[in-house]
């Protein structure tokens, strides 16, 4: 009786991923992230280089080849015809913006275990791009955050350009361990480079991967806490905004359980309220879920980013601490009040929701 052989496995190489070299920035840099974290291509091979019959042989090309066609795996964005978006955004995409437009819902399903379908990763996907990938494009797009007429007559208080993401990946452009000499311009690497080759596009690509990995990690540690605190509280908060009216006849004043970030889903929920309701004015939770743990009343912001209140806690207070803030606020168990009025604590619950209802009057 005859037997056939086994079947033998076919071997397929992994997917060539093509990028320019040269000047490297933070867009390509966490493209190619992106990609490696996915099984298609993980692992990748990355080949750096501009000569168009080396990229034609590429499974996927970002950030060069002046076409974008995600059929093809063609991810450039510098062709003047380009003008494609996130969706409900204006701000033009980057090769970062790209890969993720199309493979960033597959990222998150994948590291976080969620379904790709599921309301969850929608909502970490439009908020990574806003928190996160939107700022990468708009800095290779050469978009500033602000329009220039309303910035013109504005004179910084100090330099902060150096500390971006963008400029620490520009920082890995410089190479002082070689001198700066002519070189061939194609360059393969399977991350196996190191510093001591001395063949300057070798010395290129390394940085280039440390440049990658600074931001793919950024990336993951953004995605990690979103995943883990962010989108659970978005539960809590709900649930703390339609019981409000229970705190304030008004619903100035929100009440949490256990600490919680709150800011972000308080905007949101808030945004889809009626124009005529109350804004939350004060927030109040315990500084730990250890019992009998202290009290915070914080001050909302009058938006995200903002250092201004909507309502400071009272001048009177401001700066007290202790007895002084107790005899002057007429409230037992108060800790402190901050100089500023965002922030102040209590001993109990009860004694920061009385210093937050008298707040509110004042």
């Amino acid at each position: 009786m005859s037997t056939s052989p086994a079947p033998k496995r076919v071997k397929t190489s992994p997917p060539l991923i093509g990028t320019h070299n040269g000047h490297f920035h933070a867009d390509e840099a966490l493209a190619i992230y992106l990609l490696r974290l996915l099984p298609t291509y993980n692992p990748s091979t990355l080949l750096r280089t501009r000569d168009p019959s080396l990229l034609s042989n590429c499974h996927t090309v970002v950030d060069v080849g002046g076409e974008y066609d995600a059929v093809r795996n063609r991810y450039d964005h510098h062709q003047r015809t380009f003008d494609t978006t996130f969706p409900n955004k204006s701000t033009k995409l980057s090769s970062a913006g790209l890969v993720y437009l199309h493979f960033g819902k597959a990222i998150i399903a994948q590291r976080t275990g969620l379904n790709p379908e599921s309301e969850e990763v929608e909502i970490l996907w439009r908020k990574l791009y806003n928190e996160f990938i939107e700022a990468i494009d708009a800095n290779d797009n050469g978009i500033s955050v602000y329009p220039t007429s309303e910035t013109a007559s504005l004179t910084k208080r100090f330099n902060d350009s150096g500390i971006t993401l963008s400029s620490l990946v520009s920082d890995l452009n410089n190479d002082f361990s070689i001198s700066a000499t002519p070189h061939s311009t194609d360059h393969e690497t399977n991350d196996t480079n190191s510093a001591s080759n001395p063949d300057p596009q070798a010395a290129e690509d390394t940085r280039f991967l440390a440049a990658s990995t600074l931001m793919g990690t950024s990336f993951l540690r953004k995605l990690n806490g979103y995943h883990t605190s962010w989108l659970p509280a978005r539960s809590t908060v709900l649930t703390a905004y339609e019981k409000r009216h229970e705190n304030d006849p008004r619903g100035r004043i929100l009440v949490f359980r256990d600490p919680a970030p709150w800011k972000d889903h308080l905007y949101t929920f808030e945004s889809s309220s009626s124009p005529s309701k109350s804004k939350v004015l004060y927030v109040l939770y315990p500084e730990s879920s250890t019992p009998g743990a202290k009290w915070r009343i914080q001050a909302v912001p009058t938006g995200k980013d903002s250092f201004e209140s909507r309502k400071p806690l009272p001048e009177a207070w401001r700066g007290l601490r202790d007895e002084e803030l107790s005899a002057k606020s007429g409230v037992e168990g108060c800790v402190f009040v901050h100089a500023s009025g965002f922030i102040g604590g209590n001993g109990s619950e009860e004694g920061a929701r009385e210093m937050a209802r008298r707040a509110v009057e004042m």
